[in-house]
């Protein structure tokens, strides 16, 4: 805009525009100027003005004094609460930093963010309980001595564990952040590494209202928090959903960002203002914006401001000078803030330097903070966020207040610890000999404070963080007949991904549990054949369907609904992954347990959202993940950037993942419902499933008599194929099972060689099994020795094993196969687009390798002439100075 535009050519126009603003507000309240507004700019874009970039307002509190309600608990009972739990706090580290033990701590967090979580815990958290589950929170990861020691002092915790923080081995200690598999009747959420828990909380939110859309639970009460730092906002996976809430209308989500300014190292944004550059991220995605910068005496100072300055010197300081300011004294902000201008400098001449630094920021002002809360719980049809301002490590004086150093410290000398018992108030509690035993605080039974405290938690009804470890109703699931057809020889043939779609419509119309199915899809259903579920279950939309799809009159039209069963996450692995969570912990989190089916391109699963898997496994998440389009020579036409040769080996790393590579439907079918039986049924164990499915079409027979065990252990013997030379084993999973039947035909018809054919339906399972046995067996040397159950299955004749992925895959097992001669095919190495065969070809798995390599081996032995395998391997036109696949 030029100069000349903005001079007012019509003050008088001008100034009617403004009071009839002012009316509105004044009469109406400023929902309603907001929304006339709103319509304002919106017509205004729509008729070509030229509108403003900005999105931020001045740097004070969003809700003015006069607007805030009356504080409605006992500030002076909850401050001294406040202040025992941050004495306590602070010494679940010292103490434990004592012990010399190397084991690290967190405390500067806490101190800057215990004014947030008491609000919360006095007048907002609600618990689970019989009706509902209560709010889900979660709790920023670098505070969680807080949360202990808050639970200390509710009489939650003992002594004895707050002195074992970070020290678990034993069973007796406290994990160093929220952990649900560490504590499973406590935190409900994992929230470290950062950026987890924003976006989890999101989908979080979103799945409480795809249940209540569905009528499978009332969640209309429950609200979800989520509690993090400024610093944290920087991870992508931190804001690249914001406006996916908004677009939801999550209003039951409510984040409160911790802005102290400061990150690990250093400022957060030390050349500008991280409060000033979310307000404008969150309200650009359509959030409601709650700044909380000042407490209230700076009101006082604001309202005394007639010139303005002090507004203006509010907006031109940047963060790094807000966080010197902190770490320094009274005379160095009079001086070095308010001395930056005359006016400001007098708004202060009557203040004494240590009044000047007991301005407090508003994220340290319980009553800003409740009217923040406040406000956020009755902002309805979007999201809100709380930028509170806060002081990092606050009352910790010059141990770390305000210091780049700040969240990493972890001791404090004698000196420093007297100075926090002064600033926190509490000389009537520790005396100056007991200060040296850093003495944990407990509220006298009886006391004021005592029953102030509990009498809160009942009124919210009870003591939280709590976690359900079980769901209570029992389950009525299917048994593998109900899977009968895909048991049978299929009459065309089919892809394994078919065969888990008609799975899953058994399952769909399974009286027992069919409501509880999730069906997830990451914008691919037609890729996986999927595309009939839109019809007949519908997609979840909280809006319904106010548009008329281009496919209506076909039968699978693309339907959305309120009620909708899939959820349809877009080209967003990272936001489906977040749905899987959240509904695979619904049995925690909702006392409902839902069964969750998210299938996607393997190689975007396991290594895309690494951090997720290894968060759901934290959690406890119960379901199943479906790697589709699988195998580095199946998706034959992608390439490099598709083809999944190595997602198994990234599955093992997870304890808690249960995974399967199957070749045909029936091993689907059994894998499926065994995983339901063990997540579900009677133990309810704490596991998820990961399956490898192919999109290659093939012969699909029907299962083996006897062959359910071997499925679920990981191997059996699907066929034998006769010879009179001599005998081998060959292992075959997934589609390379193809190769390795060809294989075993050409052995038996060219060689007069004999094998026994296994699928392997689980490499990773079988070397867990394995692993445990050699464990029992080396621990109890005089007890009867286990015996690995593949090697139960094997003999000691020539094995060869060839898999649609890397050889570490089958490789595993080596020390558990009885032969000598063991070798392993694999595909090592990038992938790359060409045909199946001739990807097959290029990384050595396909029949003619396998058969080479079965001569090999019995060359070796002297069952079979070397001349034998020279002339192999011109039969198959191998080039034997082709460069290694893994180099390639």
């Amino acid at each position: 805009m030029s100069e000349v535009n903005k001079i007012d050519v019509d003050a008088l126009e001008t100034q009617e525009w403004l009071q009839a603003l002012e009316s509105v507000v004044r009469e109406e309240g400023v929902e309603r100027a907001q929304f006339l507004l709103e319509q304002v700019l919106e017509q205004a874009r729509l008729d070509g003005v030229d509108m403003p970039t900005g999105t931020t307002t001045n740097y004070v509190n969003t809700i003015p004094v006069d607007q805030e309600p009356a504080y409605p608990g006992d500030v002076n009972i909850e401050r001294r609460i406040r202040s025992i739990i941050r004495w306590n706090a602070i010494m679940i580290v010292l103490r434990a930093s004592k012990k010399d033990l190397d084991l690290g701590g967190h405390m500067a967090s806490y101190q800057s963010s215990a004014a947030f979580y008491e609000v919360c815990f006095n007048h907002f958290f609600k618990a689970p309980n019989d009706v509902d589950g209560g709010d889900l929170v979660y709790y920023q990861g670098h505070i969680s001595p807080g949360i202990y020691a808050r639970a200390f002092v509710e009489g939650r915790l003992t002594a004895e564990q707050l002195d074992n923080f970070r020290q678990e081995v034993d069973g007796k200690g406290l994990p160093s952040y929220p952990h649900p598999k560490l504590m499973p009747e406590f935190w409900q959420f994992p929230t470290v590494s950062m950026g987890l828990g924003p976006i989890a909380s999101i989908y979080q939110a979103r799945f409480l209202k795809y249940l209540d859309g569905r009528g499978l639970k009332d969640t209309k009460n429950q609200r979800v928090y989520a509690f993090l730092g400024d610093g944290e906002m920087d991870e992508p996976e931190s804001r690249g959903a914001i406006s996916f809430a908004a677009r939801e209308k999550l209003d039951n989500l409510c984040y409160l960002i911790n802005c102290n300014l400061q990150r690990l190292d250093g400022p957060v944004m030390g050349n500008g203002k991280i409060i000033q550059e979310l307000e404008g991220l969150f309200k650009g995605a359509g959030w409601n914006v709650i700044k909380v910068v000042w407490g209230s005496g700076w009101d006082i100072l604001l309202a005394k401001d007639t010139s303005g300055k002090l507004l203006q010197l509010m907006n031109e300081t940047i963060d790094g000078d807000y966080q010197t300011y902190k770490a320094k004294d009274g005379a160095y902000v009079r001086e070095h803030f308010f001395g930056r201008y005359p006016e400001t400098a007098a708004l202060v001449a009557d203040m004494t330097d240590e009044e000047i630094f007991a301005l407090k920021r508003g994220g340290h002002e319980p009553s800003k903070l409740y009217a923040a809360f406040k406000k956020a719980e009755e902002t309805k049809d979007r999201p809100t966020v709380i930028l509170a301002k806060t002081v990092k490590g606050y009352g910790m004086g010059e141990a770390a207040e305000g210091k780049n150093i700040a969240h990493q410290v972890k001791k404090m000398d004698m000196t420093h610890v007297e100075h926090l018992r002064s600033r926190l108030g509490l000389q009537d509690l520790v005396s100056d000999e007991e200060i040296k035993d850093l003495p944990y605080l407990t509220l006298e039974e009886g006391s004021e404070e005592y029953k102030y405290l509990h009498a809160r938690r009942e009124a919210l009804q009870g003591y939280t963080p709590k976690r359900i470890p079980k769901f209570t109703e029992s389950l009525t699931l299917p048994e593998v007949d109900a899977f009968k057809p895909l048991l049978e020889e299929q009459k065309r043939d089919i892809s394994t991904t078919m065969g888990f779609v008609r799975a899953l419509n058994v399952l769909l119309k399974d009286k027992g549990i069919g409501k509880n199915i999730v069906p997830i899809i990451a914008d691919e259903a037609r890729t996986f054949g999927m595309e009939g579920l839109f019809r007949q279950i519908g997609i979840y939309n909280p809006h319904g369907q106010n548009y008329t799809p281009q496919d209506r009159d076909i039968v699978s039209y693309y339907k959305e609904a309120t009620s909708g069963q899939v959820l349809q996450e877009g080209i967003n692995e990272l936001g489906a992954m977040s749905s899987w969570v959240a509904a695979a912990t619904s049995y925690s989190t909702n006392d409902l347990p839902m069964i969750p089916f998210y299938i996607y391109y393997s190689m975007f699963g396991f290594q895309r959202v690494g951090d997720m898997a290894w968060m759901a496994g934290d959690q406890q998440a119960r379901g199943f993940l479906l790697g589709a389009t699988a195998g580095r020579t199946t998706l034959n036409g992608e390439g490099l950037q598709h083809e999944d040769g190595h997602s198994h080996i990234l599955a093992n790393t997870v304890p808690n993942c249960i995974s399967y590579d199957p070749t045909f439907a029936y091993e689907v079918a059994v894998i499926m419902q065994d995983g339901i039986r063990r997540m579900y049924g009677e133990n309810q164990e704490n596991v998820f499933y990961y399956l490898t499915l192919m999109n290659e079409n093939y012969h699909q027979p029907a299962m083996p008599e006897g062959a359910e065990e071997g499925i679920r252990k990981g191997i059996y013997r699907l066929e034998t194929v006769a010879g009179d030379k001599a005998k081998v084993q060959l292992l075959g999973s997934g589609t390379i099972m193809i190769e390795v039947r060809k294989a075993a035909q050409i052995l038996s018809e060219e060689y007069g060689i004999g094998s026994d054919v296994f699928s392997v339906t689980s490499f990773n399972e079988l070397t867990r099994d394995g692993q445990d046995a050699e464990r029992f067996n080396m621990l109890n040397p005089e007890a009867e020795q286990k015996t690995a159950y593949i090697t139960n299955a094997l003999t000691d004749a020539v094995t060869v094993a060839a898999t649609d992925y890397m050889k570490n895959y089958a490789e595993q097992v080596r020390s558990f196969v009885p032969s000598s001669n063991y070798k392993v095919l694999g595909t090592d190495g990038y992938g790359r687009s060409d045909s199946r065969e001739n990807l097959r070809r290029h990384f050595e798995v396909n029949a003619g390798y396998v058969v080479v390599a079965t001569l090999s081996e019995l060359a070796k032995r002297g069952e079979v002439e070397k001349s034998v395998v020279v002339e192999a391997i011109k039969k198959f036109d191998i080039d034997t100075n082709k460069v290694n696949p893994l180099y390639a």
